[in-house]
């Protein structure tokens, strides 16, 4: 339980949770005891159906999951999609997935050597790849997408190669997995990419062994597997690509939701995923990006349009209406003048409004007497006016036909800018009867 780990280790995944959900992580996911807590509060049994509306990588999923709770998940994000599916799906032979890697990895280290360049360790290379050598290489659209600094040319060359060798297999029931595994490996070793308060890149890697560390992650993959598979019963999940302010269901399926949106502040969201969406094809173009971002609830500066009009949901609602008034009123009184910094009021009107539409959309899925918990967090982003995430959601909730349990603190985090202690919550809500 919550109550017995230590405050440091709130937000982490425990040793023991481990298995299937360090596939493959969004740095800022909620980790799977909070999920398992709020399982027990809510009553969920194998009776229950769960939903998690911004499932993101899978959490409240492979936590069902594990626990023989019926699941399923909408999420927009294409590569945070693929992930889900990807861990939610139990049913491949661990055996035969790890000789097939063996093979691919074989494959591409003959290839890489085949195009001119040694095994990773050995010298002299074969010639100078800078010069002598043509590397594989992203289009100038991809690159358009994406910061050259994320990934240093060799890597990427042995990485396209590796990749090229997993699809080369006409029936690769193993794909799914292997791809996963590439996508953990290229934020993890591969790529030079750094996650702290905002996504930027670490010194250059001149090169790497990405076929290793790929087949390591592989390895762990196969690892849970054989855990996993020794479970009594675990149901299947289904994951709907989708926005989560419209209906991706029209039948009253869903007993309990467990989630955590997005918060409202000037993180881009798309950007702690963008290195393996663009190596793995989710994200092509400028065009693929945009589409992308119109499909997310509007959380930061930049994924708001002219177009947008989620602010209409919560017309009348005054506590959104004054925070949005204070950030348009220190804006102008600092002076500040840039596009987006225009644009901060405008984000808390969308957010909270896509968050009122996205709660209004959902009743339409839920059984009568759902129990929800929102899990999301307060922030002072926009000139340090304090956003209290979880009292507004919670005004907007009870004004949109639910009713509201509780709000239980989760934890306190330091601000990074403001070095102020700011809250953690769960919203728990119900549904009308």
């Amino acid at each position: 339980m919550t109550s017995k780990i230590k405050k440091n280790q709130l937000n982490m995944v425990m040793p023991q949770d481990s298995p299937v959900h360090n596939w493959y992580r969004f740095v800022l996911s909620f980790p799977p005891h909070l999920v398992r807590d709020y399982l027990a509060k809510l009553g969920a049994d194998e009776h229950s159906v769960v939903l998690d509306p911004f499932c993101g990588t899978g959490t409240t999923l492979v936590e069902c999951k594990k626990l023989g709770i019926r699941s399923c998940g909408w999420e927009a994000n294409a590569m945070a999609h693929f992930a889900s599916t990807t861990k939610t799906s139990w049913q491949c032979d661990p055996d035969h997935f790890i000789a097939h890697c063996q093979q691919v990895a074989e494959e591409a280290l003959d290839m890489t050597a085949r195009s001119g360049i040694s095994l990773y360790g050995d010298t002299p290379l074969f010639g100078d790849f800078r010069g002598g050598t043509m590397l594989r290489d992203l289009t100038e659209e991809q690159w358009q997408v994406l910061s050259r600094g994320f990934i240093s040319p060799l890597p990427l060359h042995r990485t396209l190669i590796l990749l090229e060798t997993m699809r080369g297999y006409q029936a690769n029931p193993y794909r799914g997995y292997q791809e996963l595994a590439l996508a953990k490996a290229l934020v993890s070793r591969i790529g030079n990419v750094a996650f702290g308060p905002e996504i930027g890149a670490t010194p250059p890697k001149s090169d790497i062994d990405v076929v290793s560390i790929w087949l390591s992650e592989c390895k762990n993959i196969a690892h849970d597997l054989e855990i996993v598979q020794k479970l009594p019963y675990h149901p299947d999940s289904s994951v709907i690509r989708g926005d989560s302010r419209s209906t991706q269901s029209h039948a009253k399926l869903f007993d309990i939701v467990i989630t955590s949106p997005p918060y409202p502040n000037e993180k881009d969201y798309t950007r702690t995923t963008r290195l393996e969406s663009v190596i793995l094809g989710f994200i092509t173009n400028r065009s693929d990006l945009r589409a992308l971002k119109q499909g997310l609830l509007r959380s930061n500066t930049r994924n708001v349009y002219t177009v947008d009009d989620d602010q209409k949901w919560i017309e009348g609602v005054e506590s959104v209406q004054t925070l949005a008034r204070q950030i348009e009123e220190r804006r102008i009184e600092l002076g500040k003048t840039s596009g987006f910094e225009r644009l901060y009021h405008r984000v808390v009107e969308l957010y909270f409004g896509g968050m009122a539409r996205h709660l209004i959309e959902l009743k339409k899925t839920l059984k009568p007497g759902a129990q929800l918990a929102y899990v999301v967090g307060d922030q002072m982003s926009y000139f340090r006016i304090p956003i209290r995430t979880g009292t507004i959601l919670a005004d907007i909730a009870e004004r949109v036909g639910y009713k509201v349990e509780s709000i239980d603190l989760f934890r306190t985090r330091l601000a990074t800018v403001t070095k102020e202690w700011i809250r953690e919550e769960v919203v728990v809500l119900s549904s009308s009867a």
